[in-house]
C-alpha cells in the first residue's frame, strides 16, 4: 500500500505547516488537495460504473460514499475512543463529508462550467434523483438523530456506549438505514419504483 500511495504522499507533503500564517495556509491548501483528490475519486467511479454498466447516481452513492467514508470512520472511532464524548466523531463525520460532497462536486462542476463557457458553451447538469435522495436521505438523519437523542438516556449509557444489547441494536438499526437508503435510491433510479 506504500507503494500504491506514495504519489499521493509526496504531492500532499507539499501542504505548509499549520504554523505558517496561523493555519489559514495549511488550510486552505489541504481543502483544495480534497477537493481535487474528491474530483478525480469522482470522475474514476464514473468510468468504473460506466464499465459495469451501473447509472452515475447509483455508483455515486455505493462506490464514491463507500470509498470515501470509510476512512471517515476509522478516524471517528478513534475520536470516539480518545474523546469523553461523541462530538468530536460527529464533527468529523459531517465536515468530512460536508468537504467531499460540497467541494468535490463544487470544484469538477466550475472547472467544467469554466471550460465549457470558454467554448461558447453552457455546462447543464441534469438533477436526476437528487430530490427523492435527498429526502430519502433527511427522513432517515432524522429518525437516527431521535435514536441518538433516545440513546442519551442515562439508563442507557450515551449515543456510543451502554450495555452491549443496546449498542450492537443501534449498529444493526443504524447499519440497516443505510442499506434501506442504497436500495431505494437504486430501485428508483432505475425506475422501479416511482420518485418525484
Amino acid at each position: 500500500m506504500h507503494f500504491l500511495t506514495l504519489f499521493w504522499k509526496i504531492i500532499f507533503a507539499f501542504i505548509p505547516p499549520t504554523d505558517m500564517a496561523g493555519g489559514y495556509l495549511c488550510f486552505v491548501i489541504s481543502i483544495l488537495c480534497i477537493g481535487v483528490v474528491t474530483a478525480i475519486i469522482g470522475d474514476v467511479a464514473s468510468h468504473f460504473g460506466c464499465t459495469l454498466g451501473i447509472k452515475d447516481s447509483v455508483t455515486a452513492i455505493i462506490f464514491v460514499a463507500l470509498g470515501t467514508s470509510i476512512p471517515d470512520t476509522f478516524a471517528s472511532k478513534v475520536a470516539a475512543i480518545q474523546d469523553k464524548y461523541a462530538d468530536a466523531s460527529v464533527g468529523n463525520v459531517t465536515g468530512s463529508n460536508a468537504v467531499n460532497v460540497f467541494l468535490g462536486i463544487g470544484v469538477a462542476w466550475t472547472i467544467a462550467a469554466v471550460y465549457h463557457a470558454c467554448h461558447g458553451r453552457s455546462f447543464d447538469v441534469d438533477p436526476g434523483t437528487l430530490a427523492f435522495s435527498v429526502t430519502l436521505f433527511c427522513t432517515e438523519a432524522f429518525v437516527a438523530i431521535i435514536v441518538l437523542v433516545m440513546r442519551r438516556n442515562p439508563k442507557i449509557g450515551g449515543e456510543l456506549g451502554g450495555p452491549r444489547k443496546p449498542k450492537y441494536l443501534t449498529a444493526v438499526f443504524f447499519f440497516s438505514l443505510w442499506i434501506i437508503y442504497l436500495l431505494m435510491s437504486s430501485l428508483e433510479a432505475y425506475g422501479i419504483i416511482k420518485g418525484f
